[in-house]
């Protein structure tokens, strides 16, 4: 059929460089992903179940718009007892069909057409092309594992023009797993008070930070009000198919991104806040167990990479280690693609989020032990074949950790 009826957007909207990847593991035989950006755990049974009782209790009708009152107050409780900071259930709390229906819903309630929003890459796949669907221009920051992917003041300050609406940020950040720590996150701050700009913060994995405890930038003097949170249960509670996030911020932009969110989606699925409103209740011990596993994996996957002599910054957060292949002398795609072939090990290569990301593969750490270590073997052999320096010498930072 034709493309006649398509819109100009449509046509030009390119597919997920991460999926074209999924789709060519999908038809092979045993292959171990390291592509996916999910946990390789099961939602715990004590959220199961109380999504499962929800149902036999009857509980199959629209909730609220914004979610349902009890589920906004815990949401609000956790912030007001990690953070400190303080948001009205009734006005200032949204639940959203997962962290990217939020960030979608964030940048269309401020961003007018032809403003632009700074984002820092490498970055989520998802970020520009929201921006654009929104009629909004996308500027990224182009950050190196030199600077531990971290953006400096200048080169935000140098990036505002008189059309900047807002900065977007992720940390822990995905693909990188940096986190932005206090004095990065102030920078930042600075920048957006001295220029007016607002903040988008995706923290979908701030559960999952090892070495330090996560800062909000909303938390920071004179943020909270410039600033939306987008947060959801999908990473540290291992709820990824249960598509249930939440945003916070000021009451006039989480009304307006209520009222695109009640034509649109009407309200997140029930059951599944049946579930989250367990999760934040008493799924604390088992976000704890997953965290630690995870750093377990990422101690282990990091030490690897440097050891078969690929370069690896210590992610602080997150399930990704974002190793530079330049070693080898391919590119991203080439690495990513003969990898697979290969040895079938399915990795996505650092360019599909964005030029920066170029000479660099994502590896997600959230797979068994067991499937890390047979990649990792499986990956050893195809370093030997094609690498062309000798092996760097461990980190010791790295080795410390």
């Amino acid at each position: 059929m034709s493309n006649r009826f398509l819109s100009s957007t449509a046509k030009n909207l390119q597919p997920s460089g991460i999926r074209r990847f999924f789709d060519l593991a999908a038809g092979m035989e045993g292959v171990i992903s390291l592509g996916v950006g999910e946990p390789d755990f099961v939602t715990s049974w004590k959220i199961r179940e109380a999504s499962i009782l929800s149902l036999e209790e009857g509980y199959t009708s629209y909730t609220a718009n914004p979610g349902i009152l009890s589920l906004r107050k815990e949401i609000s409780k956790y912030y007001r007892t990690k953070y400190s900071l303080s948001y009205d259930p009734n006005s200032e709390v949204l639940v959203t069909v997962g962290a990217s229906q939020g960030i979608d819903l964030a940048i269309r309630a401020v961003v007018n057409p032809g403003e632009e929003v700074i984002v820092i890459r490498p970055s989520f796949v998802s970020y520009l092309p929201t921006i654009e669907l929104a009629g909004g221009i996308p500027v990224p920051i182009e950050t190196t594992a030199e600077t531990d992917f971290r953006p400096t003041a200048d080169a935000i300050r140098h990036a505002v023009t008189d059309r900047t609406k807002a900065v977007m940020i992720c940390s822990p950040s995905n693909p990188t797993g940096t986190v932005l720590n206090q004095s990065s996150l102030q920078e930042i701050a600075d920048v957006c008070i001295e220029k007016d700009l607002l903040v988008i913060t995706d923290e979908i994995y701030a559960e999952l930070s090892y070495d330090e405890a996560h800062v909000s930038i909303a938390s920071l003097s004179k943020m909270r009000e410039r600033t939306i949170v987008i947060n959801g249960f999908s990473k540290g509670f291992a709820m990824t198919g249960w598509r249930l996030g939440f945003a916070l911020g000021p009451d006039d932009i989480l009304q307006a991104m209520l009222k695109i969110h009640q034509y649109t989606t009407m309200c997140a699925s029930t059951t599944a806040q049946h579930g989250a409103l367990e999760a934040l209740r008493n799924g604390w011990e088992d976000v704890a167990h997953m965290r630690k596993h995870y750093q377990r994996r990422r101690n282990y996957i990091v030490r690897s990479f440097q050891e078969m002599g690929l370069s690896c910054h210590m992610p602080g957060g997150a399930f990704y280690a974002f190793p530079s292949i330049k070693s080898t002398g391919f590119s991203s795609e080439e690495f990513a693609e003969k990898l697979l072939h290969e040895e079938k090990v399915a990795v996505v290569p650092g360019n599909v989020f964005g030029p920066s990301g170029e000479g660099h593969i994502r590896c997600s750490y959230a797979s068994s032990m067991e499937q890390l270590q047979e990649a990792v073997r499986r990956m050893e052999q195809f370093i030997a074949r094609h690498s062309t320096q000798e092996p760097f010498l461990v980190d010791q930072k790295t080795m410390q950790t």
